[in-house]
């Protein structure tokens, strides 16, 4: 394997790129993924990310954008009419990916470890990384009330606006030592089209990311996640409206506060060198695309 092409992913954007960039670079991808969205539910370890680009990269994922293919959802049917509140839904396949997972970790496995298993239970070439084995849940302050995420965006509906938000246990997190290496090791590291504040923020708030990102001797480039000027999945206009930047590709550049060697967009800043392209990725021939020419792009930066 020759030095790695680095995908920091959160969401749906940040999936897609990465199973892009699988098709470019094979196994010389390494993703790491965003855990601050993790949950404990129905007895299972919920890891929504490195599941989620798992699921793009195995090309497993179901057309409704999340969870595998073709599930059935008995077990959630079942709940229900047993009088349960099923607020988070998981396909039964998913479910049980989950309580694999949790009793690994319950036997003292990392969460690193989890997802390498199941990375490999799906023949994923590419490295799913999570950012840290320690626990980091984000939690949103909106209506007055604070929730952790997953109760936010689905049992709250994602209120709007946003009153402040957090990453508890951040601050005494670590980054693991399969990430600190791949950022050291990069031959380029691509900030994939993630909601800067709560895909991508928790990465950034683990003590030694940054400074890593910003040690690294590879070139760093993000990719926008505004597609003409719009937002086409969640909740980043509300998120980037409480940071305090604005929706365009100026205010994504500022989102990450000096970390960038160049941007990816459909519109052009003056703050960073960009590449202005199109940044939609409606099939597998775009995703491809966008993400040779991200790279190409980074590494002319170099």
């Amino acid at each position: 394997m020759s030095a790695p092409v680095v995908v920091l992913a959160g969401g749906t954007g940040g999936a897609m790129l990465a199973r892009g960039m699988l098709d470019v670079v094979g196994e010389d991808l390494v993703v790491i993924a965003n855990t601050g969205d993790d949950a404990e539910v129905h007895g299972g370890y919920v890891s929504p990310d490195p599941d989620l680009v798992t699921f793009w990269l195995a090309d497993a994922i179901d057309a409704r954008g999340w969870g595998l293919r073709d599930d059935t959802f008995a077990v959630m049917e079942a709940l229900r009419a047993l009088g349960e509140d099923v607020w988070f839904t998981l396909g039964d396949r998913d479910l049980a990916v989950c309580l694999a997972r949790a009793r690994r970790l319950a036997a003292g496995d990392r969460l690193t470890v989890c997802a390498d298993a199941l990375r490999h239970a799906y023949e994923v070439r590419a490295r799913v990384l999570p950012m840290s084995d320690d626990p980091v849940r984000t939690r949103v302050r909106a209506a007055g009330a604070w929730h952790e995420f997953q109760a936010y965006m689905i049992r709250a509906g994602a209120p709007a606006p946003v009153e402040d938000v957090e990453f508890a246990g951040a601050a005494g997190a670590t980054p693991t030592p399969e990430v600190v290496d791949a950022l050291h090791d990069a031959r380029a590291i691509v900030v994939g089209p993630s909601n800067p504040v709560i895909s991508i923020g928790p990465i950034l708030a683990i003590p030694g990311v940054r400074e890593a990102l910003r040690a690294t001797s590879a070139p760093v480039v993000a990719v926008s996640p505004l597609v003409a000027g719009r937002v086409l999945k969640g909740p980043t206009a509300s998120f980037m409206a409480w940071a305090g930047h604005p929706l365009d590709s100026a205010g994504i550049a500022a989102a990450y506060d000096g970390l960038l060697d160049g941007l990816v967009a459909d519109e052009r800043t003056d703050a960073l060198p960009t590449l202005e392209t199109d940044v939609a990725m409606p099939d597998a021939a775009a995703r491809e695309r966008l993400a040779r020419d991200t790279l190409q792009f980074a590494l002319a930066l170099g």
